[in-house]
């Protein structure tokens, strides 16, 4: 569809709005004189407000939509950017749905983080029942939708007072996995083809463990969570995890950690030595993710164990003891269908697991999946999906505690992680909503260090492949001292320099 844009630079908001209410359209943008099938956006203010007016045209018909912003919220350039691409999303939403298109459930809302919007409200001092009508009445969403973001929202502030200055996450990437499945699109290594980078790949990693223990030592920060990811970090061997948590152990203070979670997704991968290894350096919490409880799905998403298989590992953690359990499922993959996914529903409730995440296909570019779009649920079959996981995870106790959405996700939809009472992940709530920083270490690894109560965030991000990141081990390890630099601390040479 050709967008034209006058008064205004908010390509990337007309731009995610396109792709949310019109998946099959691409974004042009001629010169010279608005023709065919369009949206004009023109922005300019009039008076005391900032107006945004849209005009859809299909075919030989025209839809007007507008909104404004009160000048006064423009206090700064982020807040007028902000401003302005919102009335700009609204504007256009409001066009398409005079145009007899069906109202979305995120109404007009394209980005990754509505709880974000919903916890200005609530900081705002408005109790959750207006904040949430607010939240309704300026966006369009829907009732359901917005009692996720509320929930979602109210347990991340519950969290952040939980959190006290100087404390951290930590994260600790593995890329590896017994295989790629079909929907992936994260930079990992199957095992089948790269066995001999994995030692290399730990040898490079205890290094930059090292250096980063050095300047979260340094500069007196608390980790309180650590969570390792992947890729599956159980493609490793008992040994192998074994020293690693050793690693972490000996180099962190670990003396305040409330959450220590490991990546056991794929149930191929787990077995009682790996668990014991585990268990024995205080891991608390794993992951064992079906995905699917049906073998056809399985089979189609490139997964090479059974539902039974699931139900086993599973078994095989609970006899180990001592360890919470999140199991992933997903909407909208191939081969399922809405009866598939509710049987899925019915045996992963049966088991029991402490945290339940319901993610919705998203379509990479980098996943084999991009390829077989025609051969995947539709949107509408995958709203009836999370409907169901919806109502179905509320009556057997659950609530929601985190939710982001992605691009090109199935529907428009969005990810939910749900837990039973006093079993939320810390990490998760942390590393969506920016609480803390994060502080990663290994291949893919993205640092996002947040200061100036979330005013102030910046990011360090490892190479992705782990022959990348073993050959650029040394300069990561330098690179580590950016760390203390953001938190206004000088490197630990020019400390000695200077006191010499």
């Amino acid at each position: 569809m050709k967008l034209y844009l006058f008064g205004h630079n908010c390509r990337y908001a007309a731009e995610q709005t396109l792709l949310m209410l019109y998946p099959g359209e691409r974004p042009e943008y001629p010169e010279g004189e608005p023709e065919g099938d369009r949206v004009e956006l023109r922005v300019k203010t009039m008076g005391k407000f900032t107006v945004c007016t849209a005009l859809l045209v299909r075919g030989r018909q025209s839809y007007p939509g507008r909104a404004a912003v009160q000048n006064t919220r423009l206090t700064d350039e982020s807040e007028t950017q902000k401003y302005t691409n919102r009335i700009v999303k609204l504007a256009f939403y409001r066009a398409a749905i005079n145009s007899g298109l069906p109202k979305p459930e995120w109404g007009s809302l394209s980005g990754v983080r509505p709880v974000k919007l919903m916890d200005e409200y609530l900081r705002s001092g408005l109790p959750a029942g207006e904040a949430k009508a607010r939240f309704k009445r300026e966006f369009f969403v829907s009732d359901t939708r917005a009692r996720l973001t509320l929930a979602s929202a109210l347990a991340t502030r519950r969290a952040e007072r939980s959190l006290e200055p100087g404390d951290v996450c930590l994260y600790v990437g593995i890329p590896f996995c017994p295989t790629r499945c079909s929907y992936c699109s994260f930079v990992s290594q199957s095992v089948e083809k790269s066995m001999k980078l994995i030692e290399p790949y730990l040898d490079a990693l205890m290094l930059d463990i090292e250096a980063t223990a050095a300047e979260v030592r340094r500069l007196g920060l608390r980790p309180v969570s650590l969570y390792m990811g992947g890729g599956t970090p159980t493609t490793l061997s008992a040994a192998q995890l074994d020293r690693l948590c050793s690693k972490l152990g000996a180099e962190f203070d670990l003396s305040g950690l409330r959450e220590y979670t490991v990546e056991a997704g794929r149930p191929d991968t787990i077995s009682m030595d790996k668990l014991e290894a585990l268990k024995a350096h205080g891991v608390r919490r794993i992951s064992v993710n079906p995905q699917s409880m049906s073998d056809k799905v399985l089979e189609a998403i490139g997964r090479r164990h059974t539902e039974r298989d699931v139900v086993n590992a599973l078994a095989l953690v609970r006899e180990c003891g001592g360890f919470e359990v999140n199991m992933d499922l997903i909407a909208g993959l191939p081969a399922d269908t809405r009866f598939g996914f509710s049987r899925t529903l019915d045996r992963v409730l049966a088991l029991k697991p402490e945290n339940i995440t319901v993610h919705t296909l998203s379509i990479k570019r980098g996943s084999s999946l991009k390829s077989e779009e025609n051969s995947l649920p539709d949107g509408e079959c995958v709203g009836l999906m999370l409907d169901e996981a919806i109502t179905r995870l509320g009556a057997a106790g659950y609530s929601p505690y985190y939710l982001y959405r992605q691009k090109n996700m199935s529907g428009g939809y969005e990810n939910v992680g749900w837990a039973l009472s006093g079993r939320e992940s810390l990490y998760n709530i942390c590393i969506m909503e920016e609480l803390c920083s994060v502080i990663a270490m290994g291949a893919g690894g993205s640092t996002k260090l947040v200061g100036n109560g979330r005013a102030q965030i910046r990011r360090m991000i490892a190479p992705k492949y782990p022959k990348e990141y073993i050959e650029a081990a040394e300069s990561l390890c330098a690179a580590k001292e950016r760390i203390g630099e953001f938190y206004g601390v000088q490197p630990a040479g020019d400390q000695l320099q200077d006191g010499g």
